[in-house]
């Protein structure tokens, strides 16, 4: 072993041998904190951080999967009963593309695929169903395409065809959507799906599409017609008009002193008006024109006579020449025709109704018929179209105000509570903290008061001291003193007891001084412990 090393591990053993019990009791405890905590923050450092390699997978492809993953070595995680597969972040596309050479996932939804495996001896009925599965899995796919929506399942029910019927039923067709998360389809893209299920089937209209979730709720039900577009309008127009009539009053009355509520009413339903008008133009030559004239000339023979009284004819008048003349003239003029196709979609205003209810001690300020008006201006009031608008001076409770205040001050309260118990806690743990060092420091410097002590070996006592050689420093500018005669030394007695320890003591303390000093220093500690 090095020196060194062993250096190190004698001062180590001879600073634990020094510590007392409760020195190597929190001695012990301070290395298994840091040791445990050393092996926990290198756990969570190591740990890998996990990701979706595949969700919403069916059981069978899930089984499959994951023996890829046990074969390749690689952990993974099931999370949302088995439907969900974690894999490490460095491992995902890796395995990913893994799965997909092994044609995994596998059990998705088949479209036209379908129809490839069909033989030429197909019956018309296989025909038929093969076709209606291919179409409901394509619509499936397309549905699962978008956003939100995690997995889609769609079936058509198209009636057949036959000439033994006159009438034919319509087709109808129902989607179950499971939506990615724990959110729900908007309506706009419920109206999105209907739309896109009611224009790929032939004879299918949006009123027959039934929508539902994975929670049970009906998003869009059959025989209802699509109404969504509409009362989104009528929700828009009353948020927007609410909010401008609002702003005016609390500029005007102030913030909390009134409150508006509007109703309108839009039609739902969609209408396309022809409109043709006739006008002849001013100026324009006819298109075409044409005239025939006849005439004709001829003597007119007189007329028999009558028989007269008694049977005696009357003479009859002369006779005399006739002509006879027709004209006969067509004009086709041209003739402007307008058509006006006008398309009235849904969401149409009918009517609205205001209703602005005004604080009292706020109305003492304005007039209220002044104040009406400008309500009707701001939200468009037509009274002709049926429109009614009502303002109302009422005193406003507060009780709501005052138990708001009520609940903010609780709540105030109980923030600062927490937040001087948390002080007071923070504090509590740095004043541990600082006794805990202090202590760790008083220990430390005991233990450096306290020396282990040791036997020295003094020597033999000799009865004759040694002469001192003179010392003689000659330098260039002194000179040297003569030198002493040195002293009769005279016999010695017999020393004491007490003397000779004295002088043991003495020249202890003259050989090792620091080990005197520390072993005085450790009879007063343990004196003083007494």
């Amino acid at each position: 072993m090095p020196p060194v090393l062993s250096q190190a591990m004698a001062r180590a053993s001879g600073t634990l041998k020094g510590f007392t019990t409760a020195q190597r009791t929190l001695a012990v405890i301070g290395i298994a904190v840091l040791v445990l905590g050393a092996v926990a923050l290198g756990t969570w450092l190591t740990k890998p951080t996990y990701s979706p390699l595949f969700s919403g997978v069916a059981a069978a492809d899930a089984s499959a999967i994951v023996a890829q993953l046990k074969t390749d070595n690689v952990p993974y995680q099931l999370t949302n009963g088995g439907t969900t597969i974690l894999v490490p972040d460095a491992k995902v596309y890796d395995e990913r593309l893994k799965a997909a050479g092994a044609g995994l996932p596998a059990a998705t939804t088949a479209g036209y695929s379908l129809l490839d495996t069909m033989g030429v001896t197909s019956s018309e009925f296989q025909q038929n169903v093969t076709y209606k599965r291919a179409m409901e899995g394509e619509l499936a796919k397309t549905v699962m395409a978008m956003n939100g929506v995690q997995m889609a399942s769609v079936k058509l029910a198209i009636p057949e065809s036959t000439v033994f019927s006159s009438t034919k039923a319509d087709p109808t067709a129902s989607v179950f959507v499971e939506s990615s998360g724990s959110g729900q389809l908007s309506p706009d893209q419920v109206d999105a799906v209907v739309h896109l299920v009611s224009s790929s089937v032939e004879g299918l209209t949006p009123a027959n599409v039934s929508v539902v979730d994975a929670k049970g709720n009906v998003l869009s039900a059959a025989g209802t017609a699509l109404g969504g577009g509409a009362d989104k309008q009528a929700t828009e127009y009353e948020r927007r008009t609410t909010s401008a009539v609002q702003a005016m009053l609390d500029r005007v009355l102030g913030p909390g002193n009134s409150t508006v509520s509007l109703t309108a009413a839009m039609d739902k339903s969609s209408s396309e008006v022809v409109k043709e008008s006739f006008a002849s133009p001013t100026g324009a030559p006819a298109l075409n024109e044409s005239s025939s004239t006849n005439k004709s000339n001829g003597g007119a023979g007189t007329g028999a006579g009558v028989l007269g009284p008694d049977n005696i004819a009357v003479p009859s008048g002369q006779s005399s020449a006739g002509t006879n003349e027709s004209t006969t003239t067509t004009k086709n003029n041209a003739v402007d025709k307008t058509t006006a196709n006008t398309s009235i979609p849904a969401g149409t205003l009918q009517r609205q109704s205001l209703a602005v209810a005004v604080d009292t001690n706020a109305a003492k300020k304005v007039d209220a018929a002044t104040l009406t008006d400008m309500v009707a201006a701001a939200a468009g009031i037509d009274r002709t179209r049926g429109d009614v608008v009502s303002l109302k001076v009422v005193p406003f409770s507060t009780a709501q105000a005052d138990a708001a205040k009520a609940a903010l001050d609780a709540a105030t309260a109980e923030a600062n509570s927490a937040a001087t118990a948390k002080t007071v806690q923070n504090l509590l743990i740095a004043a541990g903290a600082l006794l805990l060092l202090l202590l760790a420091l008083v220990l430390y410097a005991r233990k450096n008061r306290r020396q282990v002590r040791r036997l020295v070996d003094l020597g033999e006592r000799k009865d004759e001291l040694g002469q001192l050689d003179p010392l003689v420093t000659v330098s260039p500018q002194t000179s040297a003193l003569p030198a002493i005669p040195e002293p009769v030394l005279l016999p010695i007695s017999e020393p004491s007891e007490s003397s000779t320890k004295r002088k043991s003591l003495n020249a202890l303390a003259a050989k090792d001084p620091e080990g005197t000093a520390a072993l005085l220093r450790s009879f007063m500690d343990e004196k003083a412990g007494v």
